[in-house]
């Protein structure tokens, strides 16, 4: 019989302590919102401040609008931070925190685990260090995409309410207002400039010269753009908030996961709401603007077009 000799491993474990990192995420819209980022930071805290195996190195925090919000720079930095050898685990107060939907959640955990990184959800009490965790892992995973989508669902419903009942406030003001305890004020010079636009265009110019007078002024744009483009204009002229009235629902959020917004186009109903705001122009000059844009467009010549075989086609 063959002589067997048993070679011992001469890598052994990491010496020391665990250096373990928490991360946090907390949903600003939810207003039942139970763990905020003091509370859950301090649980971390105190949770590794006297332990003898495992070592706190830092605590990632990053704030979202929604469950499903993919902006997440401290997660990014988390995970950088792992492949840089910071970090031997992670800890999370639940699947829903560490991603919003099961394709992300698997693939990072994945990741981690090549570097020898582990992920514990304490809420579904799972290790990923364990393998038999993984199929548990892409259950729980699963409903953290379902809550996210629930939480999403609800929120659009109460939104809606809001439309309907006339009460919703809107987030973003337009160029020549800004947001003041949630009402749009408006702001001067740059309501002088939406009156010149409306001024230029009913006296006969079009979106494209008028873009370029305020290039030649160099007058700024609302969002500190170096030039003014077509697009801009014709959203100053199209929106009826410079009238002081609100259409709400112009664009929605699809309701399965990867979220994505798309303009209404009439899938979902919109909202008319008068007297919202202070108008910066009449009714009757925004009417006037919306009749010759349609005039404009139904007095565009097509000759060029009737050249082409494939017109239409």
């Amino acid at each position: 019989m063959s002589k067997v000799t048993i070679i011992p491993p001469t890598r052994q474990d990491k010496a020391g302590k665990i250096r373990i990192a928490a991360y946090c995420r907390v949903s600003t819209s939810s207003t039942e919102q139970h763990n905020s980022f003091l509370v859950q930071t301090e649980y971390y805290r105190n949770k590794f401040q006297h332990s003898d195996t495992e070592i706190l190195v830092e605590i990632y925090a990053d704030e979202a609008e929604s469950g499903t919000n993919d902006m997440r720079e401290n997660f990014r930095r988390m995970i950088k931070d792992c492949h840089r050898g910071r970090i031997d685990r992670i800890y999370t107060k639940s699947v829903s925190r560490f991603a919003g939907n099961t394709k992300d959640c698997l693939q990072y955990v994945r990741e981690l685990k090549t570097i020898d990184v582990s992920v514990v959800f304490e809420k579904e009490r799972i290790d990923t260090a364990q393998l038999t965790d993984e199929m548990m892992l892409t259950i729980m995973s699963g409903l953290a995409q379902e809550e996210s989508v629930s939480l999403s669902k609800n929120l659009k419903w109460s939104i809606r309410r809001k439309m309907q009942n006339g009460t919703y406030k809107s987030p973003n003001a337009p160029y020549g207002y800004v947001l003041i305890d949630g009402k749009l004020m408006i702001s001067e010079p740059e309501a002088d400039v939406v009156r010149q636009i409306f001024a230029w265009y009913l006296n006969g110019y079009g979106v494209r010269q008028i873009m370029q007078m305020l290039n030649q002024a160099e007058i700024p744009t609302s969002k500190n753009l170096e030039k003014w483009g077509k697009a801009h204009v014709r959203y100053i002229l199209d929106n009826e908030k410079y009238t002081g009235d609100s259409v709400y629902q112009k664009n929605y959020t699809t309701d399965t996961v990867p979220f994505r917004t798309k303009k209404n186009y009439g899938q979902l109903p919109m909202y008319y709401v008068s007297g919202t705001h202070e108008g910066i122009i009449s009714k009757e000059i925004f009417e006037k603007a919306q009749a010759l844009t349609a005039a404009r467009k139904q007095a565009i010549p097509y000759t060029k077009m009737q050249y082409y075989p494939l017109t239409k086609k």
